[in-house]
């Protein structure tokens, strides 16, 4: 039975691709950096796009989910829901311009089935690049997302049951929640932007404060569906103090300290987080960090001087004690794309070059799914990205298709954030086709299974 009662039914003429080989037109304006962007930029943009007007998508089924400054939120949850029939989006209030504290923005759930959509909510919890950190919970009854009290200014995450409309309160941050549903795992998102902005939530200004060395009162906080409450679980100080090997910062009450991407293993054993400290006005160092899911044996997985080589984007591995990444390991130009133990041994290349936002096949087959940034070398540097589909079994890769995100940077620009659905049969994705944000879904059936029927065959 659908989750209530659709409002929206998606654009019949934009609703889905036919199968097989596909040519898809593409005539997309380029993203305005802000409110003095040049014309002479979106029309650069849209002659890039069309270029080479067949983009190509190869032997396989694309489907518009839904069109209109709309996003998907990133690259390790599924916004696919637990039965595998709604799809959980943010649909933007503009995408030209930065966001102001108390803006509104929309939750919305597209039906799978009818094709039909809804706006469930609306937050104010939100930011351009992962919007409110929409995903789901348990079941389908379990929507969760981000919203910021106005009185306090303070972050905190709602759990929405779409079919009745009954929300609740939960007192602590949402970046992830885990894999059963039971807990959110998150930290400052309100200070979220000094660590790299579009990722959290906007306050103003006097409920941001800097955080001025490692601090006892943010870090990692580990929320209880069930019950509401928060905890501490590791503070800044904690992981500042007690990781190993540690953390070599001169003068470290001369820097500023953030934890950034809180993120849970499959497992719901461990968490890891990018951990930033940089003086004010200079450069970032940033490590990664992981830890027991109660805040113990904080271990450094990367150290700030193998990341300062070059990498980007960790990501847990499916047996849950490894992470993934971009990561400069060689004397070669560009990235690789690396796997560590979650206590920095064990690093190991496993596909060159790295790329994009990269994630593993949800069963463990050795499927991995990335896109690009446009200024990779791996791109045509029109404006356009490959979503990258890499076998680490037989070292092979299959370009799934390219994607228009426009040429634009910083908070504004576009990433497709591949993401497997919890089947590990599809992966969703957004683009920039029209001159504005979509949200699409392609099927990768057919390599799914040959992969598992290659698992099966003995070796």
């Amino acid at each position: 039975m659908p989750l209530g009662r659709s409002v929206r039914p998606v654009d019949q003429r934009r609703r889905s691709l036919p199968f097989g080989l596909i040519r898809t037109t593409i005539a997309a304006l380029a993203l305005m950096t802000g409110p003095a962007a040049s014309t002479r930029d979106s029309a650069a943009g849209q002659a890039a796009a069309q270029s080479d007007p067949t983009r190509r998508i190869w032997g396989h089924k694309l489907r518009l989910i839904a069109d209109g400054r709309i996003i998907h939120r990133f690259f390790d949850t599924s916004p696919v829901s637990p039965s595998g029939r709604y799809v959980a989006l943010l649909r933007l209030p503009y995408e030209n311009r930065s966001p102001v504290a108390g803006d509104l923005a929309d939750v919305v759930i597209v039906d799978l089935r009818s094709k039909a959509e809804r706006a469930v909510a609306r937050t104010r919890g939100w930011e351009m690049q992962l919007g409110a950190q929409v995903q789901w919970g348990r079941t389908d009854r379990d929507l969760l997302f981000n919203d910021v009290d106005l009185a306090s200014w303070r972050p905190f995450a709602i759990s929405l049951d779409p079919g009745t409309m009954r929300r609740k309160r939960i007192d602590g941050p949402l970046f992830m929640a885990s894999s059963d549903g039971a807990a959110l795992a998150g930290h400052d998102l309100a200070t979220a932007r000094f660590a790299q902005v579009g990722y959290g939530v906007v306050v103003p200004d006097s409920a941001a404060p800097r955080r001025l060395g490692p601090r006892r009162e943010n870090g990692v906080f580990v929320s209880d569906v069930a019950t509401g409450r928060r905890r501490l679980i590791a503070s800044s100080y904690d992981i500042f103090r007690k990781t190993s090997p540690a953390l070599a910062v001169a003068a470290p009450d001369d820097h500023e300290f953030y934890v950034f991407q809180t993120k849970w293993n499959p497992q719901n054993t461990r968490l890891l987080v990018s951990y930033q400290w940089s003086k004010p006005g200079a450069g970032r160092s940033r490590a990664v960090i992981t830890m027991r899911a109660d805040g113990s044996d904080i271990r450094t997985a990367v150290t700030a001087a193998q990341w300062a080589r070059g990498g980007h984007h960790i990501n847990w591995m499916a047996d849950g004690e490894h992470v993934s990444m971009n990561l400069d390991v060689d004397a070669e130009p560009g990235l690789e794309l690396v796997t560590v133990r979650y206590d920095g041994s064990d690093m190991k290349t496993v596909f060159k070059p790295g790329s994009g936002h990269p994630s593993m096949h949800p069963a463990g087959l050795p499927l991995m799914i990335t896109d690009a940034y446009p200024d990779e070398p791996l791109t045509r540097r029109d404006g356009t990205v490959p979503l990258r589909l890499i076998n680490l079994r037989t070292g092979k890769e299959h370009k799934v298709a390219e994607v228009y995100v426009s040429m634009t940077g910083g908070e504004f620009r576009i990433d497709p954030h591949p993401a497997w659905d919890r089947s590990g049969r599809y992966v969703v994705f957004n683009g920039f086709v029209g001159g504005t944000r979509n949200v699409w879904m392609v099927d990768l059936n057919d390599f799914v299974q040959a992969e598992a029927a290659a698992a099966r065959r003995p070796r």
